[in-house]
């Protein structure tokens, strides 16, 4: 299905094709990359778990996005809130409004489900942009702290500055 086309951004369902191509992409870019983990996102997709998008600049795959409507991880878990997961956009294709389109139709899906919706950045310095971009889209810390992992990281813990340690947000959609 197609979501978005503006003749250069298109907006559309993951692919098997796109797992090989988005996995050799961010590994060639220095990322930790595991195509298992796309392919997770294509069965949770074909099982009716997940929305799982791909954009094309002119063409080629370009980034990601997944929301998964009533979501069991996280700040707001069990609450029927989508929760949008494991957003990126390739390095080379930054800073043509991908992520942003990307954000938008996350959005515009999660409204059909809830007023509300949530997601989890990570806390090191890779994730700069990203924290940027969810606080200029309105999204607000959700109050509960850090978490690692599926768990609040309580005062004083010990903790990793991995990928698992993230702060969750949320955004009201109307």
């Amino acid at each position: 299905m197609v979501y978005y086309q503006d003749g250069l951004i298109l907006i559309r369902d993951l692919q098997q094709s796109d797992t090989r191509i988005i996995t050799d992409e961010e590994i060639a870019q220095g990322w930790h990359a595991d195509i298992q983990k796309y392919e997770m996102r294509l069965r949770d997709q074909s099982e009716g778990k997940s929305i799982s998008l791909v954009a094309e600049f002119e063409g080629r795959v370009a980034g990601y996005i997944n929301l998964y409507p009533d979501s069991k991880w996280g700040a707001f878990a069990g609450r029927g809130y989508p929760e949008i997961v494991d957003f990126g956009v390739l390095e080379k294709y930054r800073r043509h409004g991908i992520g942003s389109k990307l954000m938008d139709t996350a959005e515009q899906l999660a409204a059909g489900y809830s007023d509300t919706v949530y997601l989890g950045v990570g806390l090191h310095s890779g994730y700069g942009s990203a924290q940027r971009m969810y606080v200029k889209r309105g999204y607000l810390p959700d109050g509960t702290g850090i978490w690692y992992g599926d768990h609040i990281c309580e005062p004083y813990a010990d903790c990793c500055n991995d990928d698992d340690l993230v702060l969750y947000l949320s955004k009201k959609l109307r």
